[in-house]
């Protein structure tokens, strides 16, 4: 009762992410102020990345579904982010569901 009695809004900490990968689609909880990949890899996904800083762009996904806050961003570019693509070794959930697929 204690937690969720209390709002939090930096990250939604009762979000679920579906990842869609390699033409599965798995649904993942995520934990506190976990990144999307690092969820991904905790329930035994094998996302794509690299650098995990933001910096490469190994691990971009279109983001399908919510909104997420990309904590760095030195790889996508303004026109990348507007079509919907985001770094999800830097991807917070703001939303209580998130959708992504690596292409």
């Amino acid at each position: 009762m204690a937690g969720s009695s209390v709002p939090q809004q930096d990250t939604a900490t009762d979000s679920v992410v579906t990842v869609r990968l390699d033409g599965g689609e798995s649904i993942v909880e995520m934990k506190p102020d976990e990144t999307v990949l690092e969820a991904g890899r905790r329930s035994g996904l094998n996302p794509p990345f690299a650098c995990e800083a933001g910096n490469c762009g190994t691990c971009m996904a279109r983001l399908i579904e919510g909104r997420v806050e990309m904590r760095v961003n030195d790889a996508l570019t303004d026109e990348d982010v507007a079509e919907g693509y985001i770094l999800t070794c830097q991807s917070v959930p703001q939303t209580p569901t998130v959708t992504v697929e690596y292409e």
